[in-house]
């Protein structure tokens, strides 16, 4: 993008390619649960331990070689890390070259996966018989104009 000839395309670039090392970074940390959950905490800080210590070699990268040649290795890590992707199996799923889904995977995607719509998010149903309670014990803690200013506010 600083090879742009006009601000606004430079900002299109940065962008389009931003969303991409987002989308890079969701996927990494987003198997770090599925690699071992009993201990998914050490796993979570190993990952982003990563992130410190890639920092650190390719700052020493820039620093120590010409700015070409430390692109190049930039660039070739990035290429052999994504390749070894294709090689990432995560215990129960098929890998995306090898492997298959456990019958508990398989139950579970036949189980959402038919015509009904899955459900994730469920407002809960308001309790009828705790709101008279508090609204009760409200109205008797002080005045009722004290409580309709309550209510008042809750409103807002």
């Amino acid at each position: 993008f600083s090879n742009s000839n006009s601000l606004g395309a430079a900002i299109f670039i940065m962008v389009f390619f931003s969303s991409i090392v987002q989308s890079a970074e969701g996927s990494t940390y987003g198997i770090v649960p599925y690699v071992n959950p009993p201990v998914t905490g050490s796993i979570a800080g190993v990952v982003g331990a990563g992130g410190n210590l890639g920092a650190v070699g390719f700052g020493l990268g820039f620093r120590q070689l010409e700015t070409k040649q430390a692109f190049y290795l930039m660039g070739g890590t990035i290429i052999a890390s994504g390749v070894f992707t294709f090689f990432v199996n995560i215990k129960g799923h098929a890998g995306l070259i090898s492997g298959e889904d456990s019958e508990e995977v398989i139950a579970a995607y036949k189980k959402t996966a038919g015509g009904a719509p899955a459900q994730t998010l469920q407002v809960p149903e308001p309790d009828v018989e705790a709101v008279k309670e508090i609204e009760k014990a409200a109205s008797e803690a002080g005045s009722a104009v004290e409580y309709n200013e309550f209510l008042g506010h809750l409103k807002d």
